[in-house]
């Protein structure tokens, strides 16, 4: 049996569930049909990170900014292929 891939959306649910602390570990991983360690590993997350929140730092503006950086080194790449072409083509 292979690893399943969840989406960021199935793990908050399912560590919001652990965090509301209704249902055991092991009552919400059989209903979510996930492993009791994963539940936990989810939870643990959720709470290490739920700082970032608050913190300003934010990590979608980071990643975008990480983007447009690898955007335009790509479009100087291509530009500097192009011009090499054009000198070893003449």
């Amino acid at each position: 049996m292979g690893r399943r891939k969840h989406s960021p959306d199935f793990k908050k649910k399912i560590a919001m569930e652990a965090i509301r602390e209704q249902k055991t570990i092991n009552q919400i991983a059989k209903e979510f049909q996930v492993h009791p360690v994963q539940v936990s590993e989810w939870k643990k997350q959720l709470l290490e990170d739920c700082g970032l929140v608050f913190s300003g730092d934010n990590r979608q503006e980071s990643r975008e900014d990480e983007i447009a950086a690898l955007e335009r080194k790509i479009g100087r790449l291509c530009i500097e292929n192009d011009f090499l072409k054009k000198k070893l083509g003449s």
